[in-house]
């Protein structure tokens, strides 16, 4: 049984435009693009409440999810959902643990930081800070008066091989990931929100221990 692709691009720390982008702002776009690599490369933990959208194009309708995310380092995390359906998605460094709602099965698989290039944003939230050795930015649009900058983002080489396009919503100021939305090379789309973002916060040391539940089996896929 394999992980669905939308919760691999989207679960699982990422338009092209016309070259003709004027230099100075691609500049600036580039230079805000690493400042956030760098920014998540030197944190050790990070929190924040998500919003996910993923539009389902053949059934015409949008399956969203929220709650709160943590990540650690090296290669942990876990997502908290909100509401009745509980589902499983958690990475102690070793494994993925992801289990969907209502199933009797636990789905583990390795987790390396190698095979997270077409799995955004854990790119971005796990990375060493790279960012700009995987992403081009095509544009860099300021909204909300200058408060965030929109970073269209396009992939470079085979870095991230799912990835048609990226917009990167950053806070301009501290550089925070506020929004994450990709657009990969099979039509679909992965529309992430992020608020009340902690860089650093004192996270309880077996926050991202896998405890199997009662009744359920685990197997590799």
């Amino acid at each position: 049984m394999k992980m669905p692709r939308s919760l691999l691009l989207a679960c699982i720390l990422l338009l092209p435009l016309a070259r003709g982008v004027a230099a100075g702002a691609e500049s600036t776009g580039e230079a805000l693009l690493r400042r956030v690599g760098e920014r998540y490369a030197a944190a050790h933990t990070l929190s924040a409440k998500f919003r996910q959208e993923i539009p389902l194009q053949n059934v015409g309708i949008v399956r969203k999810a929220s709650g709160t995310v943590y990540f650690g380092r090296p290669l942990k995390m876990r997502w908290d959902y909100e509401g009745p359906e509980a589902q499983l998605f958690l990475a102690d460094g070793r494994y993925f643990y992801f289990r969907p709602a209502g199933s009797s099965q636990v789905i583990r698989r390795v987790v390396d930081e190698k095979g997270l290039g077409g799995k955004i944003p854990l790119l971005l939230l796990f990375g060493k800070g790279e960012i700009t050795a995987l992403f081009h930015v095509e544009a860099a649009d300021p909204r909300k008066g200058g408060e965030e900058t929109v970073l269209r983002l396009s992939p470079l080489g085979e870095g991230a091989p799912e990835v048609r396009r990226i917009d990167l919503v950053v806070g301009t100021r501290d550089a925070l990931i506020r929004e994450i939305h990709v657009f990969d090379r099979l039509g679909g789309e992965n529309h992430l929100y992020l608020t009340e973002v902690t860089v650093n916060p004192s996270l309880p040391s077996d926050l991202f221990r896998f405890r199997k539940p009662a009744g359920v089996s685990v197997v590799d896929g």
